[in-house]
């Protein structure tokens, strides 16, 4: 790779797997969780070091179906600009960078690399083979990695963890996992409430930067001291759970046998974990051991934190900047909407040498005149609800900037509504204009619009379309633990010839679906499981994370959801 291509400072890729955890209030910390949740990384990555693939998924299976290839027909794709994220530079500029971010990283990694273990190995070996993966994954991850570096350093936490995004995200910002992981860090909703990250329908902290970075190593630093600064163990617990690890070394204890990370018996996600941090860590301490060159990175952040003090629009926000509106995005990824939140935080990532062009400008605009309004006249058979459905607001916006004191409004009645200075094309990157590009995307079977009505389980939509509960949530831009909010409208690529509607009194709405707990039995294979309780192999598989190439082991436990009427 030639150091032409500059500045792109990071990496990764591979797998999944996500910042277990529960808690609400009252219940247990995600220190003392057992369990684990796959974050949204490289799927076909893991499928392939897990089974001795050898195609090229770096290439054929994109990271976030989210960013697809066509963004908007008047812009470069948002893809493209994830992995080109900042201008190149001359050979000369390179060579005389003395220390740059790669020296500094390797200053900082702790952790033993000249372990040898098969499944270290394995993770190599794959990357080797892959070195236009390592080179792509590299670039994407420029815009966040200086910051992590330094926010790991200020901690003295092992420089290895700055690379974790690499493993829980390959640094796609907008990654959602099949287990509600979303962001960089892959918090899962409640994981991301327990350390503090907001998630509203303005705004999702999980995927900020800077409040999800603070959190992730908060995590972990609690994690390292919980197992005597063990980090091998500290990162197996911040995949599968503080309370997974316990245990597993209280039956190794028991059992007189050794309590490290390499002897314990842990879930095969978690197993994979630490050797695919190790490998990568490995590759970027040595890479011509492996024949991968990397790109010359200035030791420079990429951006600053600008104070805003109000909501602000996103395309107006670029054009002060002087970038495109697609760049403000990928460096806040954590605003849903056409505008920052109303509610804070006043903040924006901008380009470091776009930051003092951005302040400038603003400070001549004032808050008012930040976003764009709307005069509407209330007519009958409104409500606060439809109507900011219909405006991409939230009722308690219209009340805050109409001063209602509740939900009652009268036709005639003008209301000031805020609204996007531009096309929903200016805004790409936007939540809803991800979704609608999922959406639309082409797949096998007959595309159908679906409306959830009350008493939907994705089981059910799933088994009358003869498709996965998995491909259901992922079309929709879903995770099957996801809500089902009567009135939603999914797109569904339906199997059957005449896909069927169910009638609003069927015996769905009973609720009859059950989830229940099942442990394996010997004996016991998928296809029996799924026989016995009509179900889907692929849904059990959906549900539990599982690899249907691999044996079940007895004892085991499974999550089912289970038509009661259909149960043994």
């Amino acid at each position: 790779m030639s150091v032409s291509r500059l500045s792109l400072m990071f990496f990764a890729g591979a797998l999944a797997s996500g910042c277990s955890s529960l808690i609400n209030q009252g219940e247990e910390s995600p220190l003392n969780t057992q369990e684990v949740a796959v974050a949204a990384g490289d799927e076909g990555l893991k499928k392939a070091v897990e089974t001795g693939e050898n195609g090229d998924v770096a290439r054929n299976e994109p990271l976030d179906e989210a960013i697809a290839p066509e963004l908007k027909d008047a812009a470069r794709d948002a893809r493209e600009k994830l992995d080109n994220p900042v201008q190149k530079t001359t050979e000369a500029e390179a060579e005389a960078v003395e220390q740059d971010l790669w020296a500094r990283l390797r200053s900082g990694f702790v952790l033993d690399h000249d372990i040898d273990n098969e499944r270290v190995r394995d993770q190599l070996n794959w990357y080797a083979r892959h070195p236009g993966y390592i080179d792509r994954v590299v670039e994407r991850g420029s815009r966040y990695l200086h910051y992590i570096v330094d926010e790991t350093e200020k901690r003295g936490l092992p420089a290895e963890y700055a690379l974790l995004p690499i493993v829980e995200s390959a640094f796609d910002p907008f990654a959602y996992s099949h287990g509600r992981a979303a962001g960089l860090w892959q918090f899962i909703p409640s994981t991301g409430k327990y350390f503090g990250l907001t998630q509203s329908w303005w705004h999702d902290e999980r995927r900020d930067v800077i409040a999800a970075t603070d959190a992730a190593l908060t995590y972990l630093d609690r994690l390292a001291n919980r197992f005597d600064g063990d980090h091998t163990l500290a990162l197996a617990a911040y995949n599968s759970g503080g309370g997974t690890v316990s245990s597993a070394m209280r039956r190794n204890r028991n059992s007189n046998k050794p309590t490290d990370f390499w002897s314990l018996q842990l879930p095969r996600e978690t197993r994979h974990y630490v050797p695919k941090l190790i490998a990568l860590a490995k590759i970027f301490d040595n890479p011509e051991a492996y024949g991968i060159e990397l790109p010359s990175l200035k030791d420079e952040p990429y951006f600053e934190i600008v104070e805003t003090g109000s909501q602000l629009d996103l395309a107006q926000a670029a054009e002060l900047a002087g970038v495109d509106v697609d760049e403000i995005y990928l460096l806040n990824p954590s605003y849903n909407r056409w505008a920052t939140s109303p509610d804070g935080p006043h903040r924006l990532l901008v380009p470091v040498q776009n930051a003092e062009t951005f302040r400038t400008a603003l400070a001549q605009i004032p808050a008012d005149q930040r976003v764009s309004w709307r005069n509407y006249k209330v007519k009958s058979g409104d409500s606060l609800n439809s109507i900011s459905r219909k405006f991409s607001t939230t009722p308690s916006v219209l009340q805050q900037v109409n001063n209602l004191d509740g939900d009652l409004i009268r036709i005639d009645q003008r209301l000031m509504i805020p609204s996007a200075s531009k096309g929903s094309d200016a805004y790409a990157l936007s939540a809803s204009q991800r979704l609608e590009r999922k959406q639309e995307r082409k797949r096998d079977g007959t595309k159908v619009r679906y409306t959830v009505r009350k008493g939907d389980t994705f089981w059910d939509i799933a088994r009358e379309h003869r498709v996965s509960v998995r491909e259901v949530a992922a079309w929709n831009g879903m995770a099957p633990g996801d809500p089902l909010i009567p009135g939603k409208e999914l797109v569904i690529w339906s199997k059957t010839s005449q896909p069927t509607v169910v009638a609003a009194n069927s015996t769905r709405g009973k609720a009859m679906v059950r989830k229940v707990g099942y442990r394996v039995r010997k004996g016991d294979s998928l296809a029996r499981i799924a026989s016995r309780f009509s179900v889907n192999v692929r849904d059990i598989a959906s549900w539990n994370d599982l690899n249907t190439a691999r044996y079940l082991q007895p004892g085991q436990s499974l999550v089912l959801y289970v038509d009661i009427r259909n149960s043994p």
